[in-house]
């Protein structure tokens, strides 16, 4: 019993197998300067899913982390500061439309205020794809246990579309897509094994943006 625990605890950490593969399309230069901020949003007018805000966010730490010098601004303040214009329902699809958007006064004041240059849209969803095995736990005279084995497959498809504020058009696309596979085995104690696709996935995003919106210098 107690080796079965302590084998439990080692594993504990330990993550699951997951793939990653990112794309990138960039139509031009960028031009970011540190007075300049960016913005994270995520697509929701899909019926049938929404883009997760714990990845929209995660994508906005990465982005402006490990001293990157991009200035992020946070999704629901943006959100609620510009309301209700960038809400699911009304938020605009393509750059045309948010070019008749900022003909008002008031929306165009408001993201000027912010300094916001780059307007960064996230569209897609990370979802359980398949399962397989079986747990089953009880208790007994001796105590309490569980056997089996169970696995199951997550897979993520984002792309993250980067909109140039100052000159109304889209600048570059990166599109990423994940997959793993996490498992459950369990000796008396359930051990789970997680392949963390969403948190990689957004590693990936927000590193290639930190990229493609702040260039190394050769």
């Amino acid at each position: 019993m107690i080796r079965v625990a302590m084998i439990g605890l080692a594993l504990l950490g330990t993550g699951g197998c997951t793939t990653l593969t990112i794309n990138e399309y960039k139509r031009g230069p960028v031009e970011l300067s540190a007075e300049d901020a960016v913005v994270v949003l995520g697509r929701r007018h899909a019926s049938d899913y929404e883009t997760e805000p714990e990845l929209v966010s995660c994508v906005g730490k990465v982005l402006a982390g490990n001293e990157s010098g991009i200035r992020v601004v946070p999704e629901q303040e943006f959100v609620d500061a510009l309301y209700p214009w960038f809400e699911p329902r009304t938020a605009p699809l393509k750059t045309k439309q948010l070019a008749r958007l900022i003909e008002q006064p008031r929306i165009n004041e408001k993201i000027a205020e912010y300094r916001v240059r780059y307007i960064i849209w996230i569209d897609g969803s990370t979802q359980t794809t398949s399962k397989a095995g079986s747990l089953s736990c009880g208790l007994g005279p001796g105590g309490g246990g569980c056997l089996g084995f169970a696995t199951w497959d997550k897979e993520s498809d984002y792309e993250a579309s980067v909109w140039d504020y100052r000159n109304l058009d889209e600048i570059g696309k990166i599109s990423a897509d994940g997959s793993g596979t996490s498992y459950m085995p369990a000796v008396i104690l359930p051990i789970p094994i997680i392949a963390r696709v969403r948190n990689e996935t957004c590693e990936g995003i927000g590193t290639q943006l930190r990229k493609f919106l702040k260039p190394e210098s050769p």
